[in-house]
């Protein structure tokens, strides 16, 4: 932890150079000047086309890769829907993953399009840093929520290096404005959508809440309420106490949640089934609210992409059912 913390304020002291500096580019011609590299897959292994912006540069957070997945058909006479998502290289090919699985989200979002089952879509996968993944995913608020004296000495340096705020604005401020310049996408609210799993579910579900007039759904899969593996509940209460206070209207807003019941997955079931109370007290509904459960199923890419259907219908599709 030492180590973590000590890379980290070195990273952290390199970013002010960058973005006070004399030798800094100001936002504008740093987002200006992001290449877009085209990266071709062989048409069995990714089902559409995948653009890659190498690097993507930011005042924000520290330069990380971004696939843009666009479905087969794909034209710039069509408006396209957009779903922004976490672990961006878990997302398409389970060759170059660390596990060697993936999501499937090509398969899984082309075949809906395909069926007319969801409006027309393109996907967003933001990758990770996998030293500061947890940093920039954590929510940052909903500490105000936990008693200081509850923290002990690493959890306590971990609050202290949390970027998740610094993250989303990464999101909205320079990576939407690009992908709504350079790509036929619906710019609106309605048809802006965030997404992710374990930590990438925490930060969906505090993307929409910080950002309501930027995103109308999230999709939290294996939602991490255990911070960094605690077995009370601090966490998740300090969650529901900033969810209670933050959450968007009902009207325009859906959320999607579910958990499994194995391996990690299994330490967030008492949490996942407490969430109930906090979104029916404020307003939410099955229409705009869902918390599923999913036996058998443990936490793995393996098993996020066997229901990865489920939200994907519940946000985007044509009919808006459960």
């Amino acid at each position: 932890m030492k180590m973590f913390i000590e890379k980290f304020w070195i990273y952290k002291f390199l970013t002010v150079l960058l973005c006070t500096g004399v030798f800094a580019q100001s936002g504008t011609d740093v987002i200006e000047n992001a290449p877009i590299k085209s990266i071709e897959y062989s048409k069995d292994s990714i089902i559409g086309s995948i653009q890659r912006i190498e690097g993507f540069p930011s005042r924000f957070v520290r330069p990380r890769n971004v696939d843009i997945w666009l479905p087969e058909g794909y034209s710039k006479d069509k408006k396209y829907a957009v779903l922004y998502m976490h672990d961006g290289q878990m997302l398409f090919d389970s060759e170059s993953t660390w596990n060697k699985q993936e999501w499937g989200v090509d398969e899984t979002l082309n075949d809906l399009i395909k069926e007319d089952a969801i409006k027309p879509t393109i996907v967003v996968g933001i990758w990770h840093h996998s030293d500061i993944r947890m940093t920039d995913y954590f929510p940052q608020k909903p500490f105000k929520y936990i008693n200081v004296k509850d923290l002990d000495q690493k959890e306590k340096e971990f609050k202290d290096s949390i970027e998740s705020d610094n993250y989303l604005k990464f999101i909205v401020e320079e990576l939407k404005p690009y992908v709504d310049t350079h790509f036929s996408t619906l710019t609106d609210v309605a048809n802006t959508f965030i997404g992710g799993s374990s930590m990438g579910g925490l930060i969906s579900m505090y993307a929409i809440c910080e950002y309501p007039k930027v995103f109308s759904g999230a999709i939290c899969m294996s939602t991490h309420w255990i911070g960094l593996g605690n077995p009370d509940t601090k966490y998740a209460n300090a969650f529901y106490a900033y969810l209670e206070e933050n959450l968007p209207s009902s009207d325009g807003h859906r959320f999607y949640f579910d958990y499994g019941t194995e391996t990690l997955d299994k330490e967030y079931i008492p949490h996942q089934e407490g969430l109930d109370r906090t979104f029916y007290m404020s307003g939410f509904q099955d229409i705009g609210y869902v918390n599923r459960r999913y036996d058998g199923h443990d936490h793995s890419e393996a098993s996020w992409r066997k229901r990865l259907d489920v939200p994907i219908r519940f946000l985007l599709g044509k009919t808006q059912k459960k």
